[in-house]
């Protein structure tokens, strides 16, 4: 696509349009389409695609994504109208209704959102083919008329204000008399998207389900309505008030005490996002849709002077293709299941977001902690390329330079991997007593460990290829980070651990470990022995250094274990200082079963996952791998917090930022973790190569648990484990293409002292 950027002139929706006319009937026909920052593409009245809110948000200074559409089918012969309208989005942030501002307890931030560019931007190309071989180009240009749009305010956390006095009905059809509007004005160069122009690789937002609005009651003068869950979403209200008379719908996820919508982020924030309705005529009917922007939470409440005949919104993700299924007949856990399913689905929206309410920033952090558990859900390949993407052009060169707050510059380092890809607030200076949310090794370890879980999944080396170096310059930069302890230790450490036993320098060096591990596994791959030996000694020396000085006998016990470096003179430790250090086999051998006995203790003590989001996987595969599948089993399912199950008897349709009643945010997937011992514990499904080409089943059941049905749609094909247990015996059966390679190991089963049946079925294909 060679872009032709147009625009109505000003940083505010608007609609453009051209007409057309074909030669001859269309053999083939395709658009390319770029708006900034969202847009709608309209041919002879209707909508091309299924998407809504494209192209996916980037860094518009390094990359921008058009989105390739077949439109072969809605082209005529003779006059065709094609249309768009285009709203704000990230690329130049609209300020009306609620945006993200930094607590009042954190130092001001000195580089605040700067918008891409002065307007919002039209390209378009359409490229149709005859069949006599010639081909016709229709570009965006001069020619296009434009005008301004009903959506006179589009904020990219939700707030949309239409004012259907506005609107022209027919504006993207033919027949339409656009003679008032004025000709599309040329960006120049300079106020042109900045960024490599690249096609949308990622799966596109769509609309996954619809969920009706159900009345409650009315309240402080204000109609409330239940969705019945919580969601990302675009809003649909059909309402009857007066002309020019504003209605308002504000989203919520909870209520308060007197049932009004409750906004309020634990008394943190108020997200005062909301619809604003503004009707053309006086008691008639009139439909009003999100546009531009997506709602987010539960609840809603209709403020205003109107009748309201229907209130709905649909759930919307980039990640629409499920490659899981799991069943068990233990209601709670399938409760847990789909709470986590329907958070994940609600965050992942071209980026990864931290939630869909109070941020909506693509920190990094998920992308490798809950990679497993996604991709054992979702298909995850597109998606997980297009965020190393991000990544990638995140990755500082050295020459980036912020404001520091004090009349100076601040340079974070050649190297560096933001915790945020892309990042549109930087905040790069170190908040006092927590560490730096700009640079976080757990979070910049996506550069590596994101790229590897990917592999691992689905067995492709090039998202080798494509990382290794990125991954490479994050390691040097790190390394000009370590303490003269031989630690890392400015970041977050266990973020969300509720006891704030964040023990930065184990968790952080522990990543360290991880990442020169992991690369050396992929240099291995790519046939880079030179790295791979250099790799392995450098992770060696941390190693050595890590066990030299965490590693210590606990005077409680007796038994070796990992002390937390921050602890000073006062002796502990935590779950995931023994965790960590045990998953990634840093443990010496002749003390490793004494730390696994600690381990064992540590969690047994506390009868519950005592974890932020950044131990919680390692602590729960390590449980596993450790054959603690009772006791992982009960923590989870606890009535108290911290557990899942505790959300679930809270009220909660997506799973909380934190352990907690009425958590800051009420839909975060970044504690989902436990979705990956569904099906690589429960189930059993392991691979032991990438892309599951040899899988070992290793089942088990939970006390409650009688019936299992769970699937898995691999790179190497569909891979299904089915139990059920009876009074006399324990069958199993496993479904699995021919050319995987299937082991079954039964040890998990035997505690039920019952017969175990397997039987295994081979199916041709995937």
């Amino acid at each position: 696509m060679q872009p032709v950027w147009i625009t109505e002139g000003a940083a505010r929706p608007f609609y453009a349009r051209t007409r057309a006319k074909m030669r001859g009937k269309a053999v083939s026909a395709v658009a390319e389409v770029c708006g900034l920052g969202q847009f709608n593409f309209y041919i002879n009245g209707q909508k091309v695609g299924d998407h809504v809110l494209d192209p996916g948000w980037t860094d518009y200074n390094k990359l921008v994504q058009f989105v390739t559409f077949d439109v072969t089918s809605l082209l005529r012969e003779g006059e065709n109208v094609l249309a768009a309208e285009v709203g704000n989005g990230w690329y130049h942030l609209d300020e009306e209704g609620y945006v993200f501002h930094f607590p009042k307890f954190a130092p001001p931030n000195p580089n605040p959102y700067r918008p891409f560019g002065p307007c919002l931007v039209l390209a378009a190309e359409v490229k149709i083919t005859y069949a006599d071989g010639s081909v016709q180009r229709i570009c965006t240009g001069e020619d296009w008329k434009v005008a301004a749009h009903p959506v006179v305010a589009s904020n990219v956390y939700g707030s949309e204000t239409i004012d259907h006095r506005l609107s022209q009905p027919g504006w993207n059809a033919g027949g339409f008399d656009d003679g008032a509007w004025a000709s599309a004005q040329l960006v120049s160069p300079e106020n042109a998207p900045k960024g490599r122009l690249i096609p949308q690789i990622q799966p596109a937002i769509r609309a996954l389900r619809t969920y009706a609005g159900r009345y409650l009651h009315t309240v402080n003068g204000r109609k409330i309505y239940d969705l019945g869950q919580n969601l990302s979403g675009m809003l649909h209200i059909r309402l009857k008030g007066r002309a020019g008379e504003a209605i308002r719908v504000y989203p919520a996820e909870k209520l308060d005490a007197a049932g009004d919508a409750d906004q309020m982020a634990k008394n943190w924030l108020e997200i005062d996002s909301r619809m604003t309705c503004i009707p053309a005529k006086d008691g008639e009917w009139e439909d009003f849709d999100s546009v531009f922007a997506y709602v987010a939470g539960r609840y809603l409440a209709v403020e205003g002077n109107a009748e309201v005949a229907e209130v709905s919104a649909q759930a919307i993700s980039s990640a629409g293709k499920d490659d899981g299924e799991f069943w068990c007949d233990d209601d709670r856990y399938l409760k847990i299941y789909q709470m986590i399913q329907r958070a994940v689905e609600a965050n992942l929206l071209s980026v990864h977001t931290d939630c869909p309410t109070i941020e909506r920033f693509a920190w990094q952090e998920p992308n490798h902690l809950m990679a497993p558990s996604i991709f054992y859900m979702k298909d995850g390949r597109k998606l997980w390329e297009k965020f190393l993407m991000d990544m990638r052009a995140a990755q500082h060169t050295g020459k980036e330079a912020f404001h520091d707050g004090k009349g100076g510059l601040f340079y974070p380092g050649a190297g560096l991997v933001p915790s945020q890809a892309p990042c549109y607030m930087p905040s790069v200076l170190p908040n006092p007593g927590m560490g730096s949310f700009y640079d976080t090794i757990a979070w910049g370890s996506a550069s590596i460990l994101a790229a590897w879980w990917h592999y691992w999944f689905y067995g492709d080396e090039g998202i080798l290829r494509d990382n290794y170096e990125m991954g490479l310059r994050y390691l040097e930069y790190l390394k000009t980070r370590v303490t003269p302890e031989g630690f890392i230790n400015h970041g977050l450490g266990d973020w969300g651990n509720p006891e704030r036993q964040y023990a930065r320098e184990n968790v952080e060096t522990a990543f360290l470990y991880a990442d020169a591990v992991t690369l050396a596994r992929m240099a291995k791959i790519l046939q880079k022995p030179r790295d791979e030996e250099a790799l392995l000694a450098y992770a060696a020396a941390v190693r050595d250094n890590y066990n030299q000085k965490l590693m210590q006998i606990n005077p409680a016990t007796g038994l070796w274990c990992y002390r937390a470096w921050e602890s000073g003179d006062e002796f502990y430790t935590t779950q995931v200082c023994l965790a960590l250090p045990l998953y990634w086999d840093m443990a010496p051998e002749e003390q490793k079963a004494q730390l696994e006995e600690s381990f064992r203790r540590a969690l047994r003590e506390k009868g519950a996952f005592v974890s932020g989001e950044i131990g919680l996987p390692y602590i729960i595969q390590t449980a596993r791998q450790l054959g603690m599948n009772r006791e992982i089993a009960e923590f989870i399912t606890r009535e108290q917090h911290p557990s899942y199950y505790a959300f679930v008897l809270d009220g909660e349709t997506t799973l909380g930022e934190y352990w907690e009643q009425n958590p800051r945010s009420h839909c975060h997937d970044m504690m989902g973790h436990i979705i990956e011992w569904y099906y690589n514990g429960v189930a059993g499904i392991q691979p032991q190569t990438a892309g599951f080409g040899e899988v070992l089943v290793q089942p088990y059941l939970p006390e409650r648990m009688r019936r299992v049905d769970c699937s898995y749609r691999s790179a190497s094909g569909k891979i299904r484990v089915e139990m059920e247990e009876t009074e006399a015996e324990i069958r199993v059966r496993i479904t699995a293409p021919e050319k995987m390679q299937v082991r079954f190991d039964s040890q998990n089963l035997e505690n039920r002292n019952k017969k175990i049946t397997l039987e295994l079925l081979r199916k041709k294909g995937n």
